[in-house]
């Protein structure tokens, strides 16, 4: 009766998400700085895992993916290839390099590259309206990360490296985004008549865990590619990183995940994701707060044009 009551839970609930999101990037952020970013990756991931699979022993009697099909697990796992493998180690490494203020910015990039990747292997239309809504996005970032300076013309105000990066994790972001949605129609359509009735409500925590496993197998490959495996021990034992990503886990896929699934039940989708992207606004504060950095005009005016691109991108 509460719930029915109460006018506008779905965008309460969806600026929960936000700040989630955004509590979410600044221990990002210290992980990445204090143990590195895969391994930062490997803990989230893991304890992701222990969370959903304990979540899914609660709720449907079986504590893992069941019902998921080959075909769910290919493009899930694709998903989390391209998503948590390719986006997340750009954008921790993003932090590394500009920090998680900027690395957000970018990440309002992740829908327009989503339209694209729909129209290219879904079949989506792409009309005149999304196009704007990429346009007005990216001249929010351009306005951020370019200066004008007298005698030099426009010049890129943060190293090209993190900005390469940043576009790595909206990409990552974007077509992990529409693999994951393949994934999960063809998990939807492989459970039975008789499975556990809360069993569709959990399919997308369900989905989220055949991610976290192969993303977590994912990052552990790279890290014993590259020999970085005493990273991980080393990580384990720093309490103090631990405890970054034991934060990032709960507010990130755990708590951040649920609250949005939550949102969509209660207000339209596009406004929940429209108040859902505005970490880049949330991060601004605190961000400067924590790391005592000036807020530059310019990069306030750049976020609000970014998510004005967002707004028209889910509104229009």
């Amino acid at each position: 009766m509460f719930v029915q009551q109460m006018n506008h839970l779905g965008e309460i609930i969806s600026l929960l998400v936000a700040g989630s999101w955004t509590v979410t990037a600044l221990f990002a952020d210290k992980a990445s700085h204090r143990i590195g970013s895969m391994p930062a990756n490997v803990l989230r991931l893991s304890m992701a895992i222990l969370f959903l699979g304990a979540l899914l022993w609660l709720t449907i009697g079986q504590p893992y993916p069941v019902y998921a099909t080959r075909e769910a697990w290919i493009w899930l796992s694709l998903s989390a290839l391209v998503g948590y493998v390719f986006g997340d180690w750009c954008l921790f490494n993003c932090y590394l390099s500009i920090g998680a203020r900027f690395g957000q910015l970018f990440m309002t990039l992740a829908p327009p590259f989503a339209a694209i990747a729909g129209w290219a292997i879904l079949g989506e239309s792409l009309n005149w309206k999304a196009a704007l809504a990429m346009t007005v996005t990216l001249s929010g970032i351009a306005i951020s990360i370019l200066s004008k300076e007298e005698g030099s013309g426009v010049k890129l105000a943060l190293p090209l490296k993190g900005i390469l990066l940043g576009l790595g994790a909206g990409l990552g972001q974007g077509v992990g985004l529409v693999l994951s949605k393949v994934g999960l129609q063809y998990y939807t359509d492989a459970i039975p008549p008789d499975a556990p009735e809360r069993m569709a409500s959990m399919l997308p925590f369900a989905s989220t865990m055949i991610r976290a496993v192969v993303g977590a197998i994912g990052f552990l490959a790279l890290m014993s590619i590259q020999k970085d495996l005493p990273k991980l021990k080393q990580a384990v034992l720093d309490g103090t990183g631990m405890r970054y990503a034991l934060v990032m886990t709960i507010f990130g896929p755990v708590l951040g995940v649920s609250l949005s699934l939550m949102a969509v039940q209660y207000t339209n989708a596009g406004i929940a994701s429209t108040l859902m992207a505005l970490t880049p606004v949330f991060i601004l504060i605190p961000y400067a707060f924590i790391y005592k950095q000036r807020i530059a005009l310019r990069e306030l005016l750049g976020v609000a044009v970014s998510m004005a691109g967002v707004a028209l991108f889910f509104l229009l």
